[in-house]
């Protein structure tokens, strides 16, 4: 098949599939006496493999190393399990952000009562107070 329809297949964009493939995490294609790539159910089954994990907001390296982890089926899957429970780290990690990010709206948004002048609004004046000279650090896989 072609990449048009690989496309359609699993339900993505052909500069997905390139760029997938520039990644070096779908596997390369056989060639059609027209140069055309064609692509096989190999090729939809990892291209739906790797928008899951995306899905699942697994970085490139992680799914990288799922997917050699798969190429190997007869090794054991603890491999797998360890980068599962490393993600799920990851997303703890960025729920406890989230979670902090939250509580500093929450109390920018309890600074605006009412319907004021705009410089009267205490919003804006707690956004022009904030010290935001050293970023806060981030301890997610996404950086």
């Amino acid at each position: 098949m072609k990449i048009g329809e690989l496309a359609k297949i699993a339900h993505c964009t052909t500069e997905t599939i390139r760029f997938y493939e520039k990644e070096g995490l779908l596997p390369e294609t056989e060639r059609t006496e027209a140069n055309y790539r064609s692509y096989t159910a190999k090729h939809v089954e990892r291209l739906r493999f790797i928008r899951n994990c995306r899905a699942l907001d697994m970085t490139h390296d992680e799914i990288r190393a799922l997917l050699s982890l798969t190429d190997a089926p007869a090794n054991g899957c603890g491999g797998i399990n360890d980068l599962i429970d490393e993600h799920i780290a990851h997303v703890d990690t960025r729920i406890d952000e989230l979670k902090q990010l939250k509580m500093q709206l929450t109390a920018l948004r309890e600074q605006c009562h009412g319907d004021q002048a705009v410089e009267d609004c205490g919003i804006v004046q707690g956004l022009n107070e904030m010290d935001v000279s050293a970023p806060r650090a981030r301890h997610t896989h996404l950086g």
